[in-house]
C-alpha cells in the first residue's frame, strides 16, 4: 500500500484557520437537484442513499450560537442510481426550530453554551432543552430517524426529508426519554441470524442508569435491559460484541449550580479529572434470537489510564479478552463561557489518537496500545465486521503526521499489521488528503457487495469535503482499497461541517 492523492501545494501548516472557519457558516437554504458537475465517474454499482446529519444553522437570525453542537439539525441526502446522484437537504422541523424561526431570535438555552438574550437573569432556573436532532441519521425498520442523544428521535420521510414528528419507536420510549445518537448494527445478532439494531440511553446523576435496547430489522423491540453505574456518566458512543455492550465512563463530574443560576451551560459545568481513571463498563447482552446467552459473568467495571473517549472504532472478543479500539484524548476539550469555537487554537489542544484496549475478563487487567499516531476522529469499519475481529479501519485525519489540526484527510489503517503504532510500517497505512484547501468530515464505508466472501476493503469510502478555495462542498468517492479518488461530486453550495451519517442500499432519489 502507498500514500496517494496528497495535494502537493501545501501551506506551512497545511491549513489556514480563516479558511477552516468558513465551513461553519450557516446554510439557510434547502435544495433539491441532480448533481451534474462531477470529476471522474460515479460507479454504476454504487446504488443507495447516503444520509448525513449536522448543524445547519450556526446562528438564529444573525444571532450566533456559542458552539456548533447547539446548532439545529439539517439532513443531507445524496441518492445514487444508475451512475447519477441527487442531492436534497432539509432542516429537521423540530418544535424549537419552528418556534425560533417564527420569533427570529434564540428562545432556548443550549447544552454547549448558547444562552437566551438577557444575561443570567433570563436564563435563571431555565432547564428546558431544545431537541435539535442534529447528531445522526439512520434508516432502520422502514423508517428514517434523526437522532439527538438527549431526547426522542424525529421521524422523517426518507424520500422528501419532511419532518413527521417525534417518534417513540412504537411506544418503547416515553415522552422526554433519551435515545442515543450512536446505535450499532449487529450484523447477525437477531432472530434467525438477522441483523439487529443495538442502542442505549443514559439517565445521569449521582448514579447513572444505562438502558439498552435491541431492535429487529422490522423495527420491533427484541430486548430492553438496564444497569446502574456509580457516578456521573458522560457517554456519547459505545461498542458491541456478540455477548457484550461496552461503555467508557470518562472521569468527569457535573456540578449544576452555575447551570441553574443561569451563568453557565450544562457542558460548561462538566469538569474533567485527569487524576482519576477511565472506567470501562462491560455489560453482558441478554440472549436474543440465535445468539447464545452471554458468558456467565455479571456486569463488570475495569479501570485504565485517565483519558476521554467520544468514539469507538470497533470491539471484538478474543479468548478471555474483550478488545476495544477507540479514539482517546488526554482530557475533555473544555467549552469555555467566553470562548469562540471559530478561534480554536489547535496547537494548544492535545489531539485524539486511535488506541487499542485489551480487557481481560479473567484477570481484570487492561492493556492499551497506540494504533494510530495521526490526529484522527470519526472511525468506521466494514458493517459486516461490527463487533467481530476486523482488519481495516477508516478515519478522518489531520494532514500532518503529528500534532493537532483540523481534519483534512482520510486514513486507512491495517490493524493486523503490528501490535502497536511502533510496529506499523508506513506502507501499511493508506492516506488521502484534501489539504490545503479541503476540510473533511466523517468517512462512510459502503461495501461493493453483500457477499460475505468479498474482501473486507472491497467497496467505497464516501466523505464530504468543504473546499475553502470555492466556498463549496464536494462529496468525494474513494476506492476503499487504496483510497484513490474515484469521483468528486461538486455541490452548488457549501454544507456546514456535519457530525454523523449512514448509508442504506435503498435509493430515495
Amino acid at each position: 500500500m502507498t500514500s496517494v492523492e496528497v495535494n502537493p501545494s501545501i501551506l506551512e501548516k497545511s491549513y489556514r484557520r480563516e479558511d477552516w472557519q468558513r465551513g461553519y457558516n450557516s446554510l439557510a437554504q434547502e435544495f433539491d437537484y441532480w448533481i451534474d458537475e462531477i470529476d471522474g465517474e460515479i460507479p454504476a454499482d454504487l446504488q443507495g442513499t447516503l444520509f448525513r446529519n449536522g448543524p445547519g444553522l450556526l446562528d438564529v437570525n444573525g444571532e450566533p450560537i456559542h458552539h456548533p453542537f447547539d446548532g439545529d439539525g439539517m439532513i443531507c441526502a445524496i441518492a445514487f442510481q444508475n451512475g447519477r446522484a441527487h442531492f436534497r437537504n432539509r432542516f429537521v422541523k423540530t418544535e424549537g426550530y419552528l418556534a425560533e424561526q417564527a420569533a427570529g431570535k434564540i428562545l432556548y438555552r443550549g447544552v454547549f453554551g448558547t444562552d437566551k438574550p438577557g444575561g443570567w437573569l433570563a436564563n435563571l432556573l431555565d432547564v428546558r432543552l431544545k431537541n435539535i436532532a442534529n447528531t445522526n441519521i439512520l434508516y432502520w425498520g422502514g423508517k428514517l430517524r434523526a437522532l439527538w442523544e438527549a431526547a426522542e428521535p424525529h421521524a422523517l420521510d426518507p424520500r422528501t426529508l419532511d419532518t413527521l414528528g417525534l417518534d417513540t419507536l412504537d411506544g418503547v420510549l416515553k415522552p422526554g426519554d433519551a435515545f442515543a445518537a450512536h446505535p450499532r448494527i449487529d450484523p447477525d445478532g437477531g432472530k434467525n441470524g438477522d441483523a439487529c439494531l443495538v442502542n442505549f440511553s443514559i439517565k445521569p446523576g449521582l448514579s447513572s442508569t444505562i438502558t439498552l435496547y435491541e431492535f429487529a430489522p422490522d423495527g420491533k423491540l427484541l430486548q430492553k435491559y438496564a444497569h446502574s453505574t456509580p457516578g456521573f456518566a458522560f457517554i456519547h458512543d459505545f461498542a458491541i460484541t456478540p455477548h457484550y455492550c461496552i461503555f467508557f465512563q470518562n472521569p468527569v463530574t457535573f456540578n449544576p449550580v452555575n447551570f441553574l443560576a443561569g451563568t453557565r451551560s450544562a457542558a460548561e459545568c462538566i469538569q474533567f479529572h485527569p487524576e482519576k481513571p477511565t472506567k470501562i463498563v462491560v455489560i453482558p447482552r441478554k440472549g436474543a434470537g440465535n445468539r447464545e446467552a452471554a458468558q456467565p459473568i455479571a456486569v463488570r467495571t475495569f479501570e485504565t489510564l485517565s483519558g476521554f473517549v467520544f468514539h469507538h472504532a470497533n470491539a471484538f472478543e478474543s479468548g478471555d479478552e474483550v478488545v476495544i479500539d477507540s479514539v482517546c484524548y488526554q482530557e475533555l476539550p473544555a467549552v469555555e463561557p467566553d470562548g469562540d469555537f471559530r478561534q480554536t487554537d489547535f496547537d494548544a489542544i492535545a489531539p485524539g489518537h486511535l488506541w487499542r484496549f485489551r480487557v481481560n475478563l479473567q484477570t481484570g487487567t487492561v492493556d492499551r496500545q497506540l494504533l494510530e499516531g495521526h490526529c484522527c476522529e470519526f472511525p468506521v469499519v466494514h458493517p459486516a465486521k461490527v463487533g467481530r475481529p476486523y482488519r481495516y479501519a477508516y478515519l478522518g485525519a489531520a494532514h500532518a503526521p503529528a500534532g493537532n489540526s483540523p481534519l483534512q484527510a482520510v486514513i486507512k489503517i491495517d490493524t493486523q499489521s503490528g501490535d502497536s503504532c511502533e510496529g506499523f510500517a508506513l506502507q501499511n497505512r493508506v492516506f488521502w488528503s484534501a489539504a490545503p484547501w479541503g476540510y473533511v468530515g466523517e468517512p462512510i464505508f459502503v461495501p461493493r457487495s453483500a457477499d460475505p466472501l468479498s474482501a473486507e476493503d472491497d467497496g467505497w469510502v464516501l466523505v464530504m469535503a468543504f473546499d475553502s478555495s470555492r466556498d463549496r462542498s464536494d462529496l468525494v468517492i474513494l476506492d476503499a482499497h487504496d483510497l484513490s479518488q474515484v469521483a468528486r461530486l461538486h455541490l452548488k453550495h457549501h454544507v456546514p461541517y456535519g457530525l454523523h451519517g449512514s448509508f442504506t442500499s435503498e435509493c430515495f432519489a
